[in-house]
């Protein structure tokens, strides 16, 4: 086909017909419409820049119809005389929406989620996923860099409003997680939360339920060696004061994971909160309660299986089903409370806090510490233990007389 220098007109579009090769319909000022061997017709403009010739693609026909390819070409030619290259500006503009994309509070936020699985349990990443879901209904199109105090104020304010105090705390706390990551990646400046300091209702302390008076120890110990139920949730419950691990990782307690031998249950990483190896020394009464359980479960993966299915643990409610069961409601102990009770009274006993802290898997901020603390304090966690199963069996065969602790003096 015959290239054609005139101007262009619908009539001649329309007549134009596919060859064997590509051909040009040129309407002037470096725009034609380039007619392919298969019929397709693509606006282009023919401009030249910094000494070299250019091609630039304005769209397809019939989509982009004659007047609309001239608006563009008439546009780009004005942006050649200020002295700026429409094709390099397309190609920056494209950048900078994939850039806006891949900066929006959702994508950052998803970013921040996947680094953290590989330091995060499964159930505290979960966690940090739905509270993060709580933002990103509002925020998660908006890029990051854009985002204002009042627009993370309104998010919170919203979750507030239905009298979830707490949960608007950890949201906060998640939002300013992920802008702080933001800012570390280059994709924002600041984090708007530190601007919401007394905007917000602060949720009052709720201290978890437990019981830290000797007594009333002494009453819980005698009340569940009097508990009759499952064998192995009699089993969970006299191990929950001597080991004092959060609920969750002591119904999932493996056989693998106990060397009655050692004398130690270590639990994996990816069980624990922050994804470090945690071990407890077992005491020789934890011992002797593991024992005779494992005639019972032994020959199953877990130490306290479902009793709907060996493949899966014990229900999350079975030890507070059972302290309620026993008289005991939720403001008044709980299976978390162990872990309380027993840091009450370690404390108060005079044990190191370094030490009981370590026991309680609570994470060291300094990671040079913690790594020191893992090797030094083994030797005196295997006595706190020892010592402390010792002093719960003196509570439990008490006569309601309070029992002296003979524990170890801070250094």
């Amino acid at each position: 086909m015959a290239a054609n220098t005139g101007k262009l007109t619908a009539l001649a579009i329309k007549n134009a017909k596919p060859a064997d090769k590509p051909a040009r319909l040129f309407d002037g000022g470096g725009l034609y419409l380039e007619v392919m061997p298969n019929g397709s017709r693509y606006w282009r403009l023919k401009y030249r820049f910094g000494g070299k010739e250019k091609r630039l693609a304005l769209g397809v026909f019939p989509e982009v119809s004659l007047a609309v390819a001239r608006d563009k070409r008439d546009t780009a030619r004005t942006a050649i005389r200020n002295g700026i290259d429409p094709s390099a500006q397309r190609k920056a503009d494209r950048r900078q929406a994939l850039l806006a994309t891949e900066s929006s509070f959702s994508a950052v936020a998803d970013e921040w989620l996947a680094r953290q699985a590989a330091i995060l349990a499964p159930v505290t990443h979960r966690t940090a996923s739905w509270l993060l879901g709580q933002a990103t209904a509002e925020l998660g199109l908006r890029p990051i860099a854009e985002i204002t105090p009042p627009e993370v104020l309104m998010v919170l304010r919203g979750i507030e409003s239905r009298g979830r105090k707490e949960t608007t705390r950890r949201v906060n706390q998640k939002i300013s997680q992920v802008f702080r990551y933001a800012i570390a990646t280059g994709r924002a400046e600041r984090d708007p939360t530190a601007d919401l300091r007394g905007a917000l209702i602060p949720p009052k302390p709720k201290p978890r339920a437990a019981l830290t008076n000797p007594k009333d120890v002494a009453g819980l110990l005698k009340a569940i060696y009097g508990y009759e139920g499952q064998l192995t949730t009699v089993a969970a419950l006299k191990l929950s004061p001597l080991l004092f691990a959060r609920p969750g990782n002591l119904r999932a307690m493996e056989w693998t994971e106990v060397d009655l031998d050692r004398a130690e249950w270590r639990i994996p990483p990816g069980k624990m909160k922050m994804r470090e190896e945690h071990v407890v020394p077992l005491a020789p009464q934890a011992i002797g309660i593991l024992r005779e359980l494992h005639g019972l479960t032994g020959r199953h993966t877990y130490v306290f299986p479902s009793i709907r299915t060996a493949n899966r643990p014990m229900s999350e409610n079975t030890i507070n089903a059972a302290l309620r069961r026993l008289g005991y409601d939720k403001e008044t102990m709980t299976g978390h409370g162990f872990r309380a009770m027993a840091s009450t009274r370690l404390n108060e006993m005079g044990w190191a806090p370094d030490v009981i802290e370590r026991q309680l898997a609570h994470a060291e901020r300094n990671k040079v510490r913690a790594v020191y603390n893992r090797a030094q304090y083994m030797a005196e966690r295997k006595k706190m233990m020892a010592a402390w199963a010792d002093y719960l069996d003196e509570l439990r065969n008490s006569s309601g007389k309070v029992v002296a602790f003979k524990g170890r003096k801070r250094g």
